[in-house]
């Protein structure tokens, strides 16, 4: 779809080029009447209207003088020479209009349709700024600043702007579209900046607002602003589809509290949605992010309430990843690639979605299943989840479903490339069955909520799944497991899982009432199986392997005793360790339990009653004893554990 705009913007070059070719040219840096002339630089000392079927070449710098304007008509196509000079510029005083529609916007492109071939769009205007009075630009030396927050630059309508990003100096680049201390009479709606090696926008103070902006693989920031702006900017749209961008939003200086109102950012490579430097901020509402890494950097510790989300302190623990809030639709206009990669799961479900098995998926950020949604995966999928650590992870939340339909001979997979520990976060299911946490607890995963009053509560099933390189790191306490069931209910099925090089858990039951049949868990660092707020499911036919040094234990349960049931459990280690360690008065019953080669059995770590574990029908009345000794549960037709990418 990129190839697409590069394609349609060649097509008018080219065009726009004989139409060059049939007209004369004057550089001598005066006025330039369109009639006679298709080439804008120097000095526009007069008011001047474009033809718009004439393809303009812009060779140097363009600047409109203080006390006049420069009218620019639907379907204008202005092509730059590539160079560090190569930019318009409208002074202080000085107007533009730019007068595109849906239909005929206006083109401002390069003849190289290379990222950073030109200058851009530069306005100067007279509001005020940090800066002060009569600021110097990095850009030409050209004067801003003021006292005059309703100044008027003119207006800008359906302008795509390409290529832009010249590099200036060692320290500084060329916008898209660049605003210094623009005023709030200034109107500027329907942008798009594509394919810049710096910012789409940047704003340099001022109080000038903008609407329904569209931006697509500019490598630095999207969105940039500093010196106090505090305009608002609606209906904003970013998408990141190449490496080496920096982020959709950045933030510096003094806070002026602009105000960023429906703003969608989507990214198909990682990264960092929203900075914020110094003590700059913004009050958000409307936030969607998907595919980041990192929703939030405060990169030099500025306060979070300096940056108010749906009324709230902004939270660099929350994804922010809710349906879009801006309809990437409304840019059809801009003929671009609007909707990423349909191989890349990312972003939220509200409907129901199917996979297809003969797709190579990507999970390249949170996938996320809403309340009322249905996640549909059938048997033989293969899905490669990002190495992105933490911002990579399926989730679905209360009221959602999931249903993982693999069978033996073509189990579904998720996993990372490497399969090493801690690639991605792995697989969260949130239901409405009971916690020892209460109703609507908050999870430490994404802040979602779970708990409730249904025990037989379905979030759908889980058959035949395997999962491999789980267990990013939260934060120093806290970690994704391969599959995290939070007071998920009995109505679910949970059956033949797999779970390998886990950072973390393999599985783990935050309270709830679901049971689970023939898990498989391989070289987990943490615990194989964990269970903590009051779990009181059944676990069946469950093998452990621990050949891996650095594990923790084969079992680990925590808080109140709910009883749990454990049935044909064994559990091998090369490496010695834990294999049953009990915290506070948790306990289970259990039956046909072997541990083998573990240094210690039973560890009843806070001094709880060890008859709160009772095996084959009999409380334990010492850690020491010696009733682990079931015959191994049979896993020989469980080849299915062993599938990969």
């Amino acid at each position: 779809m990129i190839n697409q705009i590069r394609k349609f913007t060649t097509f008018i070059v080219v065009f726009s080029l004989v139409l060059v070719t049939s007209c004369g040219s004057d550089d001598d840096g005066g006025p330039i009447t369109p009639t006679t002339n298709d080439t804008l630089v120097g000095n526009l000392e007069e008011d001047l209207t474009l033809d718009a079927t004439v393809g303009y070449k812009l060779t140097g710098t363009y600047t409109v003088k203080s006390g006049n304007k420069l009218t620019i008509p639907a379907g204008t196509v202005i092509t730059a020479t590539p160079g560090t000079s190569t930019y318009i510029a409208v002074e202080q005083g000085a107007q533009i209009e730019i007068n595109g529609t849906a239909s005929l916007p206006v083109i401002m492109t390069s003849s190289a349709t290379t990222s950073g071939d030109w200058g851009g769009l530069v306005i100067a205007g007279e509001a005020t700024t940090t800066e002060g009075i009569d600021a110097i630009a990095e850009v030409g030396g050209i004067v801003y600043g003021g006292t005059n927050d309703t100044d008027n630059s003119g207006s800008i309508n359906y302008l795509i702007i390409n290529y832009a990003g010249a590099q200036i100096n060692s320290e500084s680049q060329f916008n898209g579209l660049t605003l210094y201390a623009v005023g709030s009479a200034t109107s500027i709606s329907n942008v798009a900046m594509l394919n810049g090696t710096d910012d789409g926008v940047e704003f340099f103070g001022g109080t000038v607002s903008a609407s329904n902006f569209y931006f697509e693989n500019n490598e630095d920031d999207s969105v940039d602003w500093t010196e106090g702006w505090n305009g608002t900017l609606t209906n904003a749209y970013v998408l990141h589809t190449i490496s080496g961008f920096s982020t959709a939003v950045e933030a510096d200086g003094v806070n002026g509290n602009p105000k960023l109102v429906n703003f969608t950012a989507v990214s198909n490579t990682g990264g960092t949605a929203l900075q914020f430097k110094k003590e700059s901020g913004a009050t958000i509402t409307g936030l969607s992010l998907t595919g980041y890494d990192t929703s939030l950097d405060f990169k030099d510790d500025g306060a979070l309430s300096n940056v108010q989300i749906e009324g709230a302190d902004s939270d660099p623990l929350l994804n922010y990843t809710v349906p879009a809030t801006v309809d990437v639709t409304m840019f059809d206009w801009v003929n671009s690639n609007q909707t990423g990669n349909a191989t890349l799961l990312q972003g939220t479900i509200s409907g129901t979605v199917t996979l297809d098995a003969s797709v190579s998926y990507t999970l390249n950020s949170s996938y996320i299943v809403q309340d009322g949604g249905k996640l549909v995966i059938p048997a033989g999928t293969k899905i490669t989840a990002r190495a992105g650590g933490t911002g990579v992870y399926i989730a679905v939340l209360k009221g959602g479903e999931i249903e993982v339909n693999g069978t033996a001979a073509e189990p579904v997979v998720i996993a990372s490339a490497d399969g090493n520990p801690s690639d991605w976060g792995g697989l969260v299911i949130c239901g409405n069955a009971t916690t020892t946490e209460g109703i609507d607890a908050v999870a430490e995963i994404g802040g979602f909520i779970y708990g409730g009053n249904t025990d037989n509560d379905n979030s759908g099933s889980v058959t035949y799944l395997v999962l491999r390189g789980t267990g990013a790191q939260i934060n120093s306490e806290s970690q994704y497991n391969g599959l995290s069931l939070y007071a998920v209910g009995s109505g679910t099925t949970i059956e033949n899982i797999a779970v390998y090089d886990g950072a973390d858990d393999g599985v783990e039951f935050f309270g709830g009432t679901v049971n689970a049949t023939n898990v498989y868990v391989e070289n987990t660092q943490d615990d194989a199986i964990d269970w903590t707020e009051g779990w009181n499911g059944t676990l069946t036919n469950t093998y452990v392997s621990h050949t891996a040094a650095g594990f923790s234990t084969a079992v680990e349960a925590d808080g109140i005793n709910g009883n749990p049931t454990i049935v044909n459990f064994t559990a091998i280690s090369t490496q010695g360790g834990t294999a049953l360690q009990f915290k506070k008065e948790s306990g289970a019953t259990m039956t046909n339990v072997l541990l083998t080669d573990y240094t210690t059995n039973v560890d009843m770590k806070d001094d709880g009653s060890v008859a709160n574990v009772i095996v084959d029908s009999t409380p334990l009345t010492a850690v020491t004893d010696d009733v682990f000794n079931a015959t191994a549960l049979d896993i020989s037709g469980w080849s299915w554990r062993n599938a990969g990418l």
